[in-house]
Formats: C-alpha cells, structure tokens, sequence
C-alpha cells in the first residue's frame, strides 16, 4: 500500500509540483490544504502517513499548526517546506517536532529523500 502524505502549502503551484513528484515515486496525495488551520482539520479527518508542511502561510503558519497536530498525535511524521534563508524558523520547527525539512525550489531527489528517510 503507498504511503499516503497531506501536502500543506498557500501556493497551489507549490502543491501541484509537491503532489507531481509524490505521484510519480509512487507515493499518494490523500488531501492538501492552503494554510496551518485547514492542515489541522484535514490531518484530523485523513489520518495521514506523513505531512510535507510550508512555514510561511496565511490564518496559521507552518510551526503553529505544528505544534497543534502534535498535540493530537505525537508521533505525527511532518516535513517542513522553505524558501531559501528562512533558517531561525527552520530551527523552530525542528524543535517543536519537524522529522526533516526541504528547501524550495524543491529539488525532487531530496524530496523523495526526506520522505523516504521519514517514513524509514
């Protein structure tokens, strides 16, 4: 059975490069959202495998939502998304329980690298 990962990002174009890369390595997108609140609610609802999570996003950021998904299931596996020179917030997530994170533009090698090194 494929892995089955939420995709969480603001810009639709990010999701669609996220959720093509996915597809084609034979992983499956169950669900995506465009901010941290709706990221929560679906995380609820779809019970995903893993979580590719961007920082920066409108109503609530990547780290808040987080953080609430965390309180829900700690041993929820999620991978933080940035733009190049966001490394304090990178920091941030780590703590707070981020697995790893990727840098965007997404390359899909490590993409799929950090998915796989998740997901073990």
């Amino acid at each position: 059975m494929a892995n089955r990962i939420l995709v969480v990002d603001d810009a639709a174009f990010m999701r669609m490069m996220i959720r093509d890369i996915l597809t084609k390595n034979g992983y499956e997108v169950v669900g995506e959202a465009q901010d941290g609140a709706q990221a929560v609610e679906k995380y609820k609802e779809l019970k995903p495998d893993l979580i590719t999570m961007d920082i920066t996003m409108p109503e609530m950021d990547g780290i808040a939502a987080l953080k609430e998904i965390k309180k829900m299931d700690g041993n929820a596996k999620v991978i933080m998304c940035s733009a190049m020179g966001q490394q304090a917030m990178v920091i941030d997530a780590i703590q707070a329980g981020a697995k790893d994170f990727i840098v965007k533009p997404f390359q899909a090698d490590r993409v799929i690298e950090a998915i796989k090194k998740t997901l073990g």
